[in-house]
């Protein structure tokens, strides 16, 4: 483990390389993963979601919600919410009962955009990201029974 190079990312060089990883070692499946483009012809997707779906412990299956991004030229035009709506009908389809999601807590737009959808905040998990920042844990009821909704004694900071 010695020899190992850790470098940040250099640009268009490292890509080929990072796409080879991602589609040989993802775990979200590709079926759950979907691109918006901003014509039938383009190129360029202008924005992506990345979802998984599994069993949990307490829920017989849980859609989860990895990424959500959409380019800055792109925004405030509904795409994110149509890219969130088009990821859990797929999922629903497929018999889940909730959807969950964390996003920094801080993240106005996206706390804004989730609870749009339907998505209460489930819990707070303190020093979340790399980042330091805390997170939010939403969750979105698919089959009828409301989600719990946060409050301060649901707190996660780790002990």
């Amino acid at each position: 483990m010695e020899d190992i190079v850790y470098r940040p990312y250099n640009g268009e060089s490292d890509l080929q390389h990072i796409i080879a990883l991602v589609q040989n070692e993802l775990s979200e499946p590709p079926h759950l993963s979907f691109l918006a483009y901003p014509s039938a012809d383009a190129t360029a997707p202008i924005g992506v979601i990345v979802c998984k779906q599994s069993l949990h412990r307490e829920r017989a299956n849980r859609g989860y919600i990895a990424m959500l991004s959409v380019s800055k030229a792109w925004r405030k035009r509904g795409i994110a919410s149509a890219l969130v709506r088009h990821a859990i009908g797929v999922m629903k389809a497929d018999g889940v009962e909730e959807v969950v999601l964390e996003t920094e807590h801080d993240n106005a737009a996206a706390l804004a955009l989730y609870a749009s959808l339907g998505f209460v905040r489930e819990k707070r998990l303190f020093r979340f990201y790399l980042n330091g920042k805390d997170a939010f844990r939403l969750v979105l009821s698919v089959n009828g029974v409301p989600a719990k909704p946060f409050n301060d004694s649901d707190s996660d900071d780790g002990r």
